[in-house]
Order: structure tokens, then C-alpha cells, then sequence
């Protein structure tokens, strides 16, 4: 019988030497070696020594689920210069508020494809009650009990209990009450306060978005994070951003799943900025999965870097493609050009073309059927 081979581990750079053997050993990275790993740019080290996390959490396993999104509306007063998707007053040109009937028929026409999800994020309405939100919530779930809806993010919770006169844990409960059962990561942006002043000066700073996923994990609630990238923050920024969310899950273990989401210049303010590269997206995916260490998924957005790169991501820490997104419009709004949908065997290509072993999960990483 042939002698099996030894497997020899690719040899770090000087510079990534001690990080290297920290990864392969599953020792944590220091604040300091957090920075110096989001200042690198060797991208194929990284992805190496990302790819070798995955492995150890994940093995072959890529995720995927069936879900759709639903954008209650698009008007908002926040003044954020990254966004393309929001419409500061009712009747401008493409402001949209569903009515709750109209949220309903909605969710109907999408049952045929047999969704486990519901992902419903909004903008920040001045003129909306509060009892709206809870009446779509209750008719959402009345009309497809089954189908779980993660919805308002932290800026949005920020926003009810300030308008409303409510706590942060009072706007959680009455959502949580009338249906709503897991939080998306959105609103984070970047926490460092040099950039929030920047590009979203006037919502829920970092302390506040952590609060209130603090709160939301004390509820039982599982909900994502996430990281803006690609707009004026700087490298050791992003370390913090990311070791800020590492502090916190240290503290909870309420976050599953990271995702990075890439800056999209098309119909903002920052459209004179430069978007994020292939090249920026791999790297950020593998710097995120080595220094988050206790955050289990990482989620590689097809929609936002299109299916190549989250086909090639999967090489670079990430486990996690996302799902069949029906009708998303925040990112394609900002110009992406990705397709509005894909269905469940399109992904299923994207993950066994790479290599992978595809798994259909439901909201909080059940596995829904066996892995084909």
C-alpha cells in the first residue's frame, strides 16, 4: 500500500511567520497582530491561512438558504453618502412604502419557491407609526407561519425607540412579540468615529449598534454583523471594527455569521470614490476569518461581488454564499449588475464548481434536508 504523503504546510512570509503559526495552532491573534493582518496586502498567504479556519470550522461545507427580500420602504432622513437606495420624502422618484396589504401580497407570490426567510430591512421613515411595523410583522407571519423573518437593524432600533419614547430593549420585545426572530448585521458601517463623521454622521453610533445587539443577544436572539469597506476608513480601522464585534462575542455568543459588504460608488454621494476590487474583496474575506475568530460563518455576498468572486471567495475563508435573494435593492440601487435572483441550483453550481460540498440551511444554520 502506498505510504500516505506528508501534508506540508506552505511557508509564511517573515513578516506573517508568528501569525502563521498562530493559525495553525488555533491561538488567537493579539490586538496588535489583528492590525498587521488587515495592513497586509499578500493576499495569497492570507487566503492560504484563511482557507486553513475554514477548514477547521467548516470543512467542505459551503451554506446556502432560500430566502427574499421585502424593503418595507425606502424613505428615510438619514443623510448617510455612502447610499444609494434611500428617498429622503414620499414622492420623490422611486420612494416606495408598501402598505401592509401590498407587504402581504408580497410575501404570497414568493411562497411557491418554498422560502425559509424573510429578510426585511427599511429605511428610516418619519412618518410611519410605530404600530405599522407590528402590523406587518403580524400579518406576515399569519399568512406564512413558517417562514422566519430577520428584519431592523440596529439604526432602524436606534431610530423606533427615539421616535417612539421607547428603550432599546422595549422596541426588541414588541418586534420579537409580533414576529420578528432574527436581526440582520446592517447599519454597522465602520465603527471608528473618524468615519462614521464622515459617512453616516447622523444614526446609531458603534456603541450604540453594539448595545443593542447586546441586548438582542441577552433576548435569545441570534443576529449577523457586519463591515462596511471601501470608503475613507483605513486598515487599522478595520481591525478595529473587526476586534470591537470579536470583544462583543466573547461576551454573548449571540453573532453567527459575518458579513463583509463591499462600498458600491454608483448613485451616491462618494461616487467619486474608487469601489473595492476583486483583489480587496478576497483580501478582506481572508483578514476578516483570521483575526474574527469566534464569529462561526463568513458570508460571501454574490450579490454584492458578484458570483465569480463569491465562487473564488470560498478559497478565502468563506463558508457561507447567502441564499436566492429575490428582490434585493439596496445594492442594486448603488448599480451592482449581479442578477436580482438565483435559484437553488444555481448555487449549488457556484459551491460544487469550487470544489464544495453544498448545504441548505435555514435562518440560524439548521441544515434543511441532507447535504446533497
Amino acid at each position: 500500500m502506498e505510504a500516505a504523503r506528508e501534508i506540508i504546510k506552505p511557508t509564511a512570509p517573515a513578516s506573517l511567520a508568528k501569525i502563521a503559526e498562530k493559525v495553525h495552532a488555533g491561538v488567537r491573534l493579539e490586538e496588535d497582530e489583528a492590525v498587521q493582518v488587515f495592513q497586509s496586502r499578500d493576499l495569497l498567504t492570507l487566503g492560504q491561512l484563511a482557507n486553513v479556519v475554514r477548514e477547521r470550522l467548516h470543512g467542505n461545507r459551503t451554506y446556502y438558504n432560500r430566502n427574499f427580500h421585502l424593503n418595507l420602504t425606502n424613505v428615510c432622513e438619514a443623510s448617510c453618502r455612502f447610499c444609494a437606495f434611500a428617498r429622503l420624502e414620499e414622492g420623490m422618484p422611486q420612494a416606495k412604502t408598501y402598505s401592509v396589504e401590498e407587504a402581504v401580497e408580497f410575501v404570497k407570490q414568493q411562497l411557491p419557491n418554498q422560502p425559509t426567510e424573510v429578510h426585511m430591512v427599511n429605511g428610516l421613515h418619519p412618518g410611519l407609526p410605530f404600530e405599522y411595523y407590528l402590523d406587518v410583522l403580524r400579518a406576515v407571519k399569519q399568512t406564512a407561519p413558517s417562514l422566519v423573518i430577520k428584519g431592523f437593524t440596529a439604526v432602524e432600533i436606534h431610530y423606533y425607540a427615539g421616535k417612539y419614547g421607547m428603550t432599546y430593549e422595549q422596541v426588541l420585545t414588541a418586534l420579537r412579540d409580533a414576529g420578528l426572530e432574527s436581526m440582520p448585521g446592517g447599519g454597522a458601517e465602520i465603527f471608528a468615529a473618524r468615519v462614521r463623521k464622515k459617512i453616516c454622521k447622523d444614526k446609531a453610533d458603534a456603541d450604540q449598534w453594539l448595545e443593542i445587539h447586546r441586548i438582542a443577544h441577552r433576548m435569545g436572539m441570534k443576529t449577523n454583523c457586519t463591515m462596511l469597506y471601501g470608503t475613507v476608513e483605513r486598515p487599522e480601522e478595520r481591525a478595529d471594527h473587526v476586534l470591537r464585534l470579536r470583544a462583543l462575542q466573547d461576551e454573548t455568543g449571540g453573532f453567527q455569521c459575518f458579513i463583509p459588504l463591499a462600498f458600491h460608488n454608483d448613485n451616491s454621494p462618494l461616487r467619486k470614490l474608487n469601489e473595492p476590487t476583486g483583489f480587496d474583496n478576497l483580501l478582506i474575506y481572508a483578514q476578516s476569518r483570521l483575526v474574527l475568530d469566534n464569529v462561526p460563518h463568513l458570508k460571501g455576498y454574490w450579490v454584492m461581488v458578484g458570483e465569480k468572486v463569491a465562487q473564488i471567495s470560498q478559497s478565502f475563508g468563506v463558508n457561507d454564499l447567502d441564499g436566492t435573494v429575490v428582490s434585493e435593492k439596496i445594492y442594486k440601487m448603488a448599480g451592482s449588475t449581479s442578477p436580482n435572483a438565483l435559484s437553488t441550483a444555481d448555487l449549488r453550481r457556484l459551491i460544487t464548481d469550487a470544489g464544495r460540498l453544498p448545504v441548505e440551511r435555514d435562518t440560524t444554520y439548521n441544515v434543511v434536508g441532507m447535504p446533497l
